[in-house]
């Protein structure tokens, strides 16, 4: 059964990559589908001012909102999934995700907002080509 991790960050791309892994889980058979989104680690005076317990909410509440269309999308489409908010640095963190879970394929969207605004292929998307050992699909 092919594994199949889909990147994601609330925006219309990602939710392209999401229909992308339910057509291609409903086409070539049962897959077990992870999603993640990967917040920025916050750094310098925000980490000395701020409680952690406030910063790790803050990382929650902003992971669920980034996932949460893909995560309906799934809902509707009745495919069983698991889900991941992870924090750091994006490329490295869905590329260790994907080890991790030992996915066969990763999936993002061509580029996508939040916490990710403005970023095109050539950095998200370019790294995780880069560093991921499994397939990656880009979808636009």
């Amino acid at each position: 059964m092919p594994r199949l991790l889909v990147a994601v960050d609330g925006s219309q791309h990602s939710d392209n990559a999401t229909r992308f892994a339910i057509d291609l889980a409903r086409c070539c058979g049962p897959a077990e589908i992870f999603v993640i989104t990967v917040m920025p680690m916050l750094t310098g005076e925000v980490k000395t001012f701020i409680p952690k317990e406030m910063i790790d909410r803050y990382y929650q509440e902003e992971g669920t909102k980034a996932l949460a269309s893909a995560r309906k999308l799934l809902d509707d489409a009745g495919l069983p999934y698991k889900h991941h908010i992870g924090v750091g640095t994006i490329g490295k963190a869905i590329v260790a995700y994907a080890n991790e879970q030992r996915c066969d394929q990763i999936i993002l969207g061509s580029r996508g907002h939040g916490a990710v605004v403005g970023l095109v292929l050539g950095s998200v998307a370019t790294r995780v080509i880069a560093e991921a050992s499994q397939p990656v699909t880009v979808v636009k």
